[in-house]
């Protein structure tokens, strides 16, 4: 009997993300840093099973040559070339399998992944697909908290399901609030509408997530918010595109000014790069291809406002002002 494989190696252009290795064999894993596709999630509606956000593996692989021209090179956003001259070893393992007759199960193929990967002591950098994938992808640092999970976002992403899916790219940081090593939440970005309603933005202040509208994070610059965050933990980045503001990604299913500028996200990475355990950062894109610590006071004078959270420690959180979320 032949085993299935988990992922599938990429057929056409550029086969890795920013000239890595290609590497199946997750059972014989030796990385520091492992790139992984999942272009699907689970679906809302039939028309959504296969969409712009899942061919961006394969998009942002064929751009590794225009993102970075060979890993000598100097980038000046980082300070020097990409892996700053240390022997880094990093493999791309292509993308978790889809099955046209097994929806849920590439889901569950995404978690297995995940788990070799972590469990092989590489720090996995997914690229998406929407932003559903994450679900899998945090459930796979089971036992691995707490992290501190940090989202890039323009929506909230809290609902509970939507047409009877739970694992949804509307559900992400809803279930993983339901995680145990999940510490606190940090969503960074909300502006406009998306699904979300009352009930859900009330559900993620009660369990302590912090709120940080993109108007409030312009006024008081990523440093404040950057002082928020606990130091020395394990972080996990999650960067939804529509985070960003559209003049940066025009090419998302909800393009709405006033998002993330590149200058922000940057100190956002750079100011916790540090951090102890960096197996937990995430880095993933919802992009749509056919269109195109603590500071006392944080927003002029206000505190943020202060709970217990569930396991008893106090959570400060950004005050949600006009701006909707998702």
């Amino acid at each position: 009997m032949v085993d299935t494989p988990l992922t599938t190696a990429p057929v056409d252009g550029q086969t890795t993300f920013l000239f890595s290795q290609l590497t199946t064999d997750l059972e014989h894993l030796n990385a520091h840093i492992a790139f992984l596709g999942i272009p699907y999630g689970l679906a809302y509606t039939v028309g959504d099973v296969s969409n712009d956000q899942s061919t961006m593996p394969a998009a942002m692989r064929q751009a590794t040559d225009r993102m970075v021209r060979s890993l000598e090179r100097y980038d000046f956003d980082l300070g020097g070339p990409l892996y700053a001259g240390k022997p880094i070893r990093a493999v791309d393992c292509g993308d978790v399998r889809a099955d046209v007759h097994d929806l849920k199960g590439q889901v569950a193929r995404a978690e297995q992944v995940v788990r070799k990967i972590v469990g092989s002591g590489a720090m996995p950098i997914v690229l998406g697909g929407d932003h559903g994938v994450s679900i899998p992808v945090l459930r796979a640092f089971e036992g691995r908290g707490p992290i501190t999970l940090i989202q890039i976002d323009q929506h909230l992403d809290w609902r509970d399901e939507v047409n009877g899916i739970k694992d949804g790219l509307s559900s992400p940081m809803r279930r993983a609030s339901e995680m145990e090593h999940i510490g606190q939440i940090f969503q960074i970005g909300l502006s406009a509408t998306g699904s979300a309603r009352q009930e859900e933005v009330d559900a993620a202040k009660a369990w302590g997530a912090h709120l940080i509208p993109a108007h409030e994070l312009h006024e008081v610059g990523m440093d404040a918010v950057l002082r928020l965050i606990p130091d020395g933990g394990r972080y996990y980045l999650t960067v939804d595109m529509d985070g960003m503001d559209c003049a940066i990604a025009p090419a998302v299913a909800a393009p709405m000014p006033g998002g993330v500028s590149f200058v922000e996200a940057r100190r956002l990475v750079h100011g916790r790069a540090g951090g102890k355990g960096p197996r937990g950062r995430h880095g993933r894109r919802r992009d749509h291809a056919a269109h195109g610590h603590q500071p006392h006071h944080l927003h002029h004078g206000r505190p943020p406002d202060r709970q217990l959270d569930r396991r008893g420690r106090t959570r400060r959180l950004f005050r949600l002002g006009s701006a909707g979320a998702d």
